[in-house]
């Protein structure tokens, strides 16, 4: 097994050539962050993974997480590199600067948090979800509780979680049954959530939940749903974690992967309530969580990409230390110069470029939302998130259920065994398109709230932007070729926009049924699309003679078999689309 190397280099290329990183931060206010600022932060970060969190993986995979009278137990190594991490900073990143934040750039962030999650993506988990709570806190939390509770988890002192699932509530909140009662100026918490990733440790004095419930008076659905903060420890007058709540650890799930990632179902209330505290108004909570909840479902998508390269670090080297063939002269070679092998490779290659491409790119566009000079600016900017947002967690997610597949193919039967480590790769990725809502609620989103809910207004503002960068590929030589894949990739983009957009009032079941489809077919088509980006950008640097001429050109490469190899996908996939309804559901249940 390959030791774990920053990609630096094609990070780098994306935020500096493809993003423009320093222009970006101009944009945004922020002309103190600079590309040399970036590459320090990313080297420390890539130091921090690589020799810290990576050589923790197997072992974390290994030994996994116990429950004890004391609580739950983390992972032989874990708390080590927790006190590192917070020691660095590393919580601190993009935070407010009003709770100890640093207040970076989120696209800076985001490049960082794939160095967590491709070293470590059960470690990384944590901090993750911390962010997510910083994030719904920074927004929707009274100025007592940010005082009290945000420059705790932005030092990574104390860390955060997200309570949405109950054993009878997953997908379906509506069905949400925790309950709130008042009791002065906190509330008694009382139920049960399942699946609570991180939901206790020993690594920080405190763990800070943040807990869906219903108070007394809430009506039926999720009009109904409340958000609390619920800590571990309730701090004392000094602020610091003191008495013990009532929040407890009863069990931790036996999964398929992540075992160094505890997976708890906690119980609130068993000895007369936790006592919590709002967060926004009463019977808005889920408004407030979906501030979380989207910051989570990017990082996901992130996560794909992150296993994906590590995947692909592993498979590379492997293809290249690894003898099979043998010439007349007798002499061995590399399984790296098999064609069939080289397919795979490339595959893996292009994949995790256009993830990467893909998620830097909605991340900056992140950037430019909250940065937004007036209302109406933010409203766009932010509605191109909400569009990404989907197409990022499930795109990425499913590309690397196939990539991490690959890594283990390219092994052989070495891949099927735990030694070489490619089959955690695998193991740890199949949760992605599960958790933070399944990748068939993503779709769904996409169709309904991002798609039939503006009339595909947001969409045909992306497929125009599309349509730009064509403009730009039919005028640079090197680029020219790219140019026509992606044309017609966009046409069938377009194509079933409108064939949703007409069928769906008069087939109730065509949404459901060309959701996911039409998820991936414009994953396909985004991914090209910064494909294309990065093509440009390499081509444009090859002119000026900016950069290594060979990484350069491997780029353009790449981009040409992601052209050749990933994009006609979407012609499959319009098929599927243009399919609708019918077969999807002509098979009355009992044939089932």
């Amino acid at each position: 097994m390959a030791d774990y190397v920053h990609p630096y280099r094609d990070t780098e290329f994306v935020l500096n050539e493809v993003l423009g990183f320093e222009r970006l931060c101009a944009e945004l206010g922020l002309g103190d962050i600079n590309s040399e600022l970036a590459a320090a932060v990313l080297a420390e970060a890539g130091k921090l993974g690589a020799e810290v969190l990576a050589p923790l993986n197997a072992i974390g995979d290994r030994e996994g997480v116990r429950l004890t009278e004391h609580g739950v137990k983390e992972a032989p190594g874990f708390a080590d590199a927790y006190r590192l991490f917070s020691e660095g900073g590393w919580c601190s990143l993009t935070a407010p600067e009003a709770f100890g934040g640093q207040a970076l750039p989120n696209v800076l962030g985001t490049a960082v948090s794939e160095v967590w999650h491709a070293a470590n993506m059960a470690f990384a988990l944590c901090p993750l979800l911390t962010q997510g709570a910083i994030e719904a806190l920074a927004h929707h939390a009274s100025a007592p509780l940010q005082a009290r509770y945000l420059p705790r988890l932005v030092s990574g002192e104390w860390t955060g979680t997200m309570n949405l699932t109950e054993p009878d509530a997953g997908s379906d909140l509506a069905a949400v049954k925790a309950r709130a009662v008042p009791e002065g100026e906190h509330y008694r918490i009382t139920g049960q959530k399942i699946f609570i990733s991180w939901g206790d440790h020993q690594m920080t004095s405190n763990v800070i939940h943040l807990v869906l419930a219903r108070l007394p008076d809430a009506p039926a659905g999720v009009k109904g749903i409340s958000l609390f903060l619920v800590p571990k420890f309730l701090p004392n007058a000094a602020g610091e974690a003191a008495e013990p709540n009532d929040v407890r650890c009863v069990s931790l799930e036996h999964k398929l992967g992540i075992h160094g990632s505890p997976t708890c179902t906690m119980s609130f209330g068993e000895q007369g309530g936790a006592i919590g505290y709002l967060v926004g108004e009463p019977h808005a909570g889920l408004a407030c969580m979906f501030t979380m909840m989207n910051h989570a479902r990017q990082a996901v998508g992130l996560q794909g990409l992150a296993i994906s390269e590590r995947a692909w670090q592993d498979a590379r080297s492997y293809a290249r230390e690894r003898l099979q063939g043998t010439q007349r002269d007798g002499s061995r070679y590399p399984i790296i110069r098999f064609p069939d092998v080289r397919r795979m490779l490339m595959q893996m290659k292009a994949s995790t470029e256009a993830m990467r491409a893909l998620a830097l790119l909605a991340a900056s566009e992140l950037d430019r939302a909250r940065h937004a000079p007036d209302p109406a600016s933010h409203r766009a900017r932010q509605g191109r998130v909400d569009l990404y947002t989907p197409i990022i967690k499930g795109w990425l997610t499913e590309l690397a259920q196939e990539v991490t597949s690959l890594a283990v193919q390219v092994h052989g039967g070495m891949g099927y065994v735990e030694e070489t480590g490619v089959a955690r790769h695998f193991r740890d990725a199949r949760i992605l398109p599960i958790y933070e809502g399944t990748n068939g609620i993503q779709a769904m989103d996409l169709v309904g709230r991002k798609t039939l809910a503006n009339e595909g207004a947001l969409l045909a503002e992306l497929l125009d932007d599309i349509d730009t960068t064509l403009g730009h590929l039919r005028q640079d030589a090197r680029c020219s070729r790219l140019a026509a894949p992606l044309a017609e990739a966009l046409a069938a983009a377009r194509r079933a926009r409108q064939y949703l957009l007409e069928g769906a009032a008069s087939d109730p079941a065509l949404p459901g049924s060309v959701a996911f489809n039409l998820m991936m077919l414009l994953g396909y088509l985004c991914g090209g699309w910064a494909m294309a980006r990065s093509a440009l950008a390499a081509s444009a640097a090859l002119a000026a003679g900016r950069g290594d001429p060979a990484f350069l050109e491997a780029k353009l490469v790449t981009a040409g078999f992601y052209t050749d190899h990933l994009l006609p996908r979407t012609g499959a996939l319009l098929a599927s689309v243009l399919a609708g309804s019918h077969s999807t559901m002509a098979l009355v249940e009992e044939l089932f």
